[in-house]
Protein backbone atom coordinates (compact mmCIF):
# COMPACT_ATOMS: atom_id res chain seq x y z
CA UNK A 1 0.00 0.00 0.00
CA UNK A 2 1.49 3.43 -0.93
CA UNK A 3 2.38 5.55 2.19
CA UNK A 4 2.30 9.17 3.25
CA UNK A 5 6.76 8.56 2.01
CA UNK A 6 5.80 7.42 -1.17
CA UNK A 7 2.85 9.37 -2.17
CA UNK A 8 4.53 13.06 -1.04
CA UNK A 9 7.63 11.92 -3.48
CA UNK A 10 5.49 10.99 -6.07
CA UNK A 11 3.47 14.26 -6.29
CA UNK A 12 7.07 16.30 -5.88
CA UNK A 13 7.93 15.00 -9.12
CA UNK A 14 4.24 15.57 -10.33
CA UNK A 15 4.35 19.27 -9.24
CA UNK A 16 7.54 19.91 -10.43
CA UNK A 17 8.45 17.77 -13.95
CA UNK A 18 11.95 19.66 -14.06
CA UNK A 19 12.96 17.78 -11.16
CA UNK A 20 13.14 13.94 -13.01
CA UNK A 21 15.57 15.86 -16.11
CA UNK A 22 17.46 17.82 -13.93
CA UNK A 23 18.74 14.87 -11.51
CA UNK A 24 19.41 12.89 -14.38
CA UNK A 25 21.81 15.36 -15.37
CA UNK A 26 23.12 16.35 -12.33
CA UNK A 27 23.46 13.24 -10.54
CA UNK A 28 23.57 10.93 -12.85
CA UNK A 29 25.55 13.05 -15.39
CA UNK A 30 23.19 11.66 -18.50
CA UNK A 31 23.19 13.83 -21.47
CA UNK A 32 19.31 15.13 -21.26
CA UNK A 33 18.99 16.77 -24.77
CA UNK A 34 17.67 20.26 -24.73
CA UNK A 35 13.79 21.07 -24.25
CA UNK A 36 11.39 23.58 -23.50
CA UNK A 37 8.68 21.82 -22.02
CA UNK A 38 8.78 19.06 -19.48
CA UNK A 39 4.81 17.25 -18.72
CA UNK A 40 3.10 14.46 -16.83
CA UNK A 41 1.03 11.70 -19.18
CA UNK A 42 0.76 9.23 -16.61
CA UNK A 43 -3.10 8.93 -18.56
CA UNK A 44 -1.55 8.08 -21.61
CA UNK A 45 0.32 5.33 -19.95
CA UNK A 46 -2.98 3.87 -19.01
CA UNK A 47 -3.98 3.63 -22.14
CA UNK A 48 -1.48 1.79 -23.39
CA UNK A 49 -1.15 -0.50 -21.10
CA UNK A 50 -3.26 -3.18 -18.92
CA UNK A 51 -4.34 -2.37 -16.00
CA UNK A 52 -1.29 -4.58 -13.99
CA UNK A 53 1.10 -2.04 -15.58
CA UNK A 54 0.52 1.61 -14.14
CA UNK A 55 3.98 3.49 -13.30
CA UNK A 56 3.68 6.03 -10.48
CA UNK A 57 4.46 9.26 -13.03
CA UNK A 58 5.14 9.17 -16.77
CA UNK A 59 6.78 12.71 -18.41
CA UNK A 60 7.53 13.83 -21.47
CA UNK A 61 10.01 15.96 -22.76
CA UNK A 62 9.58 17.60 -26.02
CA UNK A 63 11.60 20.54 -27.47
CA UNK A 64 10.58 24.30 -28.73
CA UNK A 65 8.99 22.52 -31.63
CA UNK A 66 6.68 20.18 -29.69
CA UNK A 67 8.80 17.14 -30.99
CA UNK A 68 9.32 14.42 -28.31
CA UNK A 69 12.97 13.92 -26.98
CA UNK A 70 12.62 11.61 -23.64
CA UNK A 71 10.20 9.95 -21.92
CA UNK A 72 10.83 9.01 -18.12
CA UNK A 73 9.21 6.75 -16.03
CA UNK A 74 9.38 7.68 -12.28
CA UNK A 75 8.92 5.01 -9.82
CA UNK A 76 9.19 5.35 -5.99
CA UNK A 77 10.41 2.28 -4.13
CA UNK A 78 10.41 1.51 -0.48
CA UNK A 79 10.99 -2.47 -0.62
CA UNK A 80 12.07 -5.07 -3.19
CA UNK A 81 9.15 -6.02 -5.27
CA UNK A 82 9.93 -8.98 -8.26
CA UNK A 83 7.73 -8.28 -10.19
CA UNK A 84 9.37 -4.33 -11.05
CA UNK A 85 12.12 -6.44 -12.61
CA UNK A 86 9.36 -7.33 -15.17
CA UNK A 87 7.19 -4.63 -15.25
CA UNK A 88 9.76 -1.60 -15.41
CA UNK A 89 10.91 -3.27 -19.22
CA UNK A 90 7.55 -3.40 -20.17
CA UNK A 91 7.19 0.69 -19.68
CA UNK A 92 10.34 1.26 -21.38
CA UNK A 93 9.03 -1.35 -24.19
CA UNK A 94 5.64 0.11 -24.64
CA UNK A 95 6.76 4.00 -24.53
CA UNK A 96 9.27 3.83 -26.53
CA UNK A 97 7.80 1.54 -28.90
CA UNK A 98 4.65 4.26 -29.47
CA UNK A 99 6.23 7.50 -28.69
CA UNK A 100 9.26 6.73 -30.90
CA UNK A 101 11.52 8.67 -28.62
CA UNK A 102 14.36 7.62 -25.72
CA UNK A 103 12.47 5.91 -22.64
CA UNK A 104 14.55 6.06 -18.80
CA UNK A 105 13.39 4.45 -15.49
CA UNK A 106 14.16 7.35 -12.56
CA UNK A 107 13.65 4.77 -9.30
CA UNK A 108 13.65 7.13 -5.92
CA UNK A 109 14.81 4.71 -3.19
CA UNK A 110 16.11 5.82 -0.14
CA UNK A 111 16.89 2.84 1.42
CA UNK A 112 20.72 1.63 0.43
CA UNK A 113 19.42 -1.88 0.30
CA UNK A 114 16.09 -1.71 -2.23
CA UNK A 115 18.79 0.87 -3.55
CA UNK A 116 20.74 -1.57 -4.59
CA UNK A 117 18.34 -3.92 -5.58
CA UNK A 118 17.11 -1.31 -7.89
CA UNK A 119 20.37 -0.32 -9.57
CA UNK A 120 20.96 -4.18 -10.82
CA UNK A 121 20.58 -4.72 -14.65
CA UNK A 122 17.51 -6.41 -16.07
CA UNK A 123 18.32 -9.22 -18.09
CA UNK A 124 15.81 -9.26 -21.05
CA UNK A 125 17.01 -12.71 -21.86
CA UNK A 126 19.88 -15.10 -22.62
CA UNK A 127 21.78 -11.95 -21.93
CA UNK A 128 21.30 -10.02 -25.41
CA UNK A 129 19.54 -7.14 -23.92
CA UNK A 130 18.94 -5.38 -20.55
CA UNK A 131 17.20 -2.17 -19.14
CA UNK A 132 19.30 -0.22 -16.93
CA UNK A 133 16.82 1.62 -14.38
CA UNK A 134 18.83 5.00 -12.86
CA UNK A 135 18.41 4.54 -8.98
CA UNK A 136 18.10 7.82 -6.74
CA UNK A 137 19.54 6.26 -3.92
CA UNK A 138 22.04 6.54 -0.81
CA UNK A 139 25.20 6.58 -3.35
CA UNK A 140 23.70 8.80 -5.46
CA UNK A 141 21.93 11.40 -3.00
CA UNK A 142 24.42 14.00 -1.91
CA UNK A 143 24.28 14.81 2.06
CA UNK A 144 23.13 18.77 1.67
CA UNK A 145 24.38 19.97 4.72
CA UNK A 146 24.83 23.67 3.58
CA UNK A 147 21.33 25.69 4.36
CA UNK A 148 22.36 27.96 1.47
CA UNK A 149 22.36 25.49 -0.92
CA UNK A 150 19.40 23.06 0.30
CA UNK A 151 17.48 26.36 -0.39
CA UNK A 152 18.20 26.14 -3.86
CA UNK A 153 17.71 22.64 -4.45
CA UNK A 154 14.41 22.07 -1.58
CA UNK A 155 13.39 18.98 -3.19
CA UNK A 156 16.70 17.31 -3.30
CA UNK A 157 17.05 18.56 0.52
CA UNK A 158 13.81 16.81 1.24
CA UNK A 159 14.82 13.86 -0.62
CA UNK A 160 18.21 14.06 1.24
CA UNK A 161 16.87 14.23 4.57
CA UNK A 162 14.64 10.63 4.01
CA UNK A 163 17.61 9.43 2.72
CA UNK A 164 20.45 10.21 4.89
CA UNK A 165 18.64 12.00 8.18
CA UNK A 166 19.77 8.36 10.21
CA UNK A 167 23.53 8.97 8.96
CA UNK A 168 26.31 10.01 10.76
CA UNK A 169 25.80 13.37 9.54
CA UNK A 170 21.68 13.27 9.61
CA UNK A 171 21.01 15.86 12.30
CA UNK A 172 23.13 18.58 9.67
CA UNK A 173 20.81 17.21 6.48
CA UNK A 174 17.52 17.32 8.28
CA UNK A 175 18.24 20.61 9.64
CA UNK A 176 19.62 21.87 6.38
CA UNK A 177 16.04 20.70 4.60
CA UNK A 178 13.74 21.93 7.27
CA UNK A 179 15.53 25.47 7.17
CA UNK A 180 14.78 25.25 3.02
CA UNK A 181 11.16 24.26 3.73
CA UNK A 182 10.69 27.57 4.82
CA UNK A 183 10.64 29.19 1.55
CA UNK A 184 8.06 26.58 0.45
CA UNK A 185 4.19 27.25 1.10
CA UNK A 186 3.00 26.40 4.40
CA UNK A 187 0.55 23.01 2.89
CA UNK A 188 3.90 21.61 0.69
CA UNK A 189 6.22 22.55 3.91
CA UNK A 190 3.79 20.70 6.21
CA UNK A 191 3.74 17.70 4.12
CA UNK A 192 7.94 17.39 3.19
CA UNK A 193 8.34 18.39 7.09
CA UNK A 194 6.11 15.18 8.40
CA UNK A 195 7.83 13.02 5.60
CA UNK A 196 11.44 13.90 6.75
CA UNK A 197 9.90 13.35 10.24
CA UNK A 198 8.70 10.02 9.42
CA UNK A 199 11.78 8.61 7.95
CA UNK A 200 13.74 9.28 11.07
CA UNK A 201 14.52 6.26 13.84
CA UNK A 202 13.97 6.67 17.32
CA UNK A 203 17.42 8.01 18.18
CA UNK A 204 17.42 10.61 15.80
CA UNK A 205 13.85 11.74 16.81
CA UNK A 206 14.77 11.97 20.32
CA UNK A 207 18.20 14.08 18.94
CA UNK A 208 16.01 16.43 17.07
CA UNK A 209 13.82 16.96 19.74
CA UNK A 210 16.37 17.65 22.35
CA UNK A 211 17.94 19.84 19.96
CA UNK A 212 14.35 22.17 19.69
CA UNK A 213 13.83 21.81 23.48
CA UNK A 214 17.29 23.58 24.39
CA UNK A 215 17.04 25.90 21.62
CA UNK A 216 13.63 26.92 22.86
CA UNK A 217 15.12 26.68 26.34
CA UNK A 218 17.95 29.17 25.33
CA UNK A 219 15.05 31.23 23.19
CA UNK A 220 17.08 30.52 19.75
CA UNK A 221 14.20 28.81 17.93
CA UNK A 222 15.35 28.95 14.40
CA UNK A 223 12.64 26.68 12.88
CA UNK A 224 10.12 27.80 10.47
CA UNK A 225 6.63 28.72 11.75
CA UNK A 226 5.12 25.45 10.61
CA UNK A 227 7.72 23.17 12.29
CA UNK A 228 8.19 25.22 15.22
CA UNK A 229 3.78 25.05 16.11
CA UNK A 230 4.48 21.16 16.32
CA UNK A 231 7.31 21.28 18.68
CA UNK A 232 5.80 24.00 20.83
CA UNK A 233 2.88 22.47 21.72
CA UNK A 234 4.33 19.01 22.15
CA UNK A 235 6.96 20.76 24.79
CA UNK A 236 4.32 22.86 26.13
CA UNK A 237 2.32 20.01 26.90
CA UNK A 238 4.78 18.21 28.35
CA UNK A 239 5.41 20.93 30.90
CA UNK A 240 1.98 20.41 31.87
CA UNK A 241 1.69 16.80 32.28
CA UNK A 242 0.18 17.03 35.51
CA UNK A 243 2.78 15.68 38.29
CA UNK A 244 5.32 15.11 36.00
CA UNK A 245 6.65 11.97 37.19
CA UNK A 246 10.01 12.62 35.39
CA UNK A 247 10.74 15.35 33.20
CA UNK A 248 11.46 12.76 30.81
CA UNK A 249 7.92 11.45 30.62
CA UNK A 250 6.62 14.70 30.53
CA UNK A 251 8.60 15.26 27.32
CA UNK A 252 8.14 12.46 25.86
CA UNK A 253 4.15 12.70 26.09
CA UNK A 254 4.12 16.09 24.73
CA UNK A 255 5.90 15.39 21.97
CA UNK A 256 3.90 12.48 21.08
CA UNK A 257 0.85 14.95 21.58
CA UNK A 258 2.90 17.33 19.27
CA UNK A 259 3.95 14.46 16.53
CA UNK A 260 -0.34 13.22 16.31
CA UNK A 261 -1.20 17.57 15.65
CA UNK A 262 1.13 17.57 13.05
CA UNK A 263 -0.37 14.34 11.58
CA UNK A 264 -3.72 15.97 11.78
CA UNK A 265 -2.44 18.96 10.08
CA UNK A 266 -0.87 17.48 7.14
CA UNK A 267 -4.06 15.08 6.57
CA UNK A 268 -6.31 18.30 6.66
CA UNK A 269 -3.86 19.49 4.25
CA UNK A 270 -3.70 16.89 1.81
CA UNK A 271 -7.45 16.83 2.05
CA UNK A 272 -7.97 20.37 1.46
CA UNK A 273 -5.44 19.75 -1.54
CA UNK A 274 -7.27 16.75 -3.02
CA UNK A 275 -10.48 18.90 -3.24
CA UNK A 276 -11.81 16.67 -0.90
CA UNK A 277 -14.64 18.19 1.24
CA UNK A 278 -15.30 17.00 5.06
CA UNK A 279 -18.50 16.93 7.07
CA UNK A 280 -18.52 18.29 10.80
CA UNK A 281 -18.87 14.80 12.11
CA UNK A 282 -16.03 13.57 10.11
CA UNK A 283 -13.78 16.48 10.81
CA UNK A 284 -14.10 15.95 14.26
CA UNK A 285 -13.72 12.10 13.83
CA UNK A 286 -10.19 13.34 12.95
CA UNK A 287 -9.51 15.47 14.94
CA UNK A 288 -10.30 13.23 18.03
CA UNK A 289 -8.28 9.91 16.32
CA UNK A 290 -5.32 9.58 18.82
CA UNK A 291 -3.97 6.26 16.99
CA UNK A 292 -0.70 7.59 14.48
CA UNK A 293 -1.25 4.58 12.54
CA UNK A 294 -4.42 5.11 11.71
CA UNK A 295 -3.87 8.96 10.86
CA UNK A 296 -1.28 7.53 8.81
CA UNK A 297 -3.72 5.46 6.88
CA UNK A 298 -6.08 7.90 6.04
CA UNK A 299 -3.29 10.29 4.70
CA UNK A 300 -2.17 7.41 2.49
CA UNK A 301 -6.14 7.04 1.28
CA UNK A 302 -5.97 10.66 0.00
CA UNK A 303 -4.90 9.75 -2.91
CA UNK A 304 -6.89 8.76 -5.35
CA UNK A 305 -9.64 8.99 -3.42
CA UNK A 306 -12.78 10.98 -4.32
CA UNK A 307 -14.78 11.29 -1.03
CA UNK A 308 -14.11 11.59 2.45
CA UNK A 309 -15.82 8.43 3.00
CA UNK A 310 -13.31 6.77 0.74
CA UNK A 311 -10.32 8.27 2.89
CA UNK A 312 -11.61 6.84 6.78
CA UNK A 313 -12.28 3.64 5.84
Amino acid sequence: MPTLEHNGIVEMFRENPELAPHFMATLFHVEVLPHTSAVVVESSLDQLLPVEYRADLVLELRDAAGALVLAIVVEVQREEDRDKKYSWPVYVAVVRARKRCDTAVLVVATDAVVAAWAAEDIDLGLGLGHVKPLVLGPTVMPEITDPAEAEREVELAVLAAVTHGNGPSGMAVVLAAVHALARLDLDHAAVYFQIIYDALREPMRRALEALVMERQTQGKATFPPFAQKIFERGISEGFRDGERKGFHDGERKGFHDGELKGKHDVLFRLLARAGIALSDEQRNRILACEDGATLDRWAENVLGAKTAADVLS
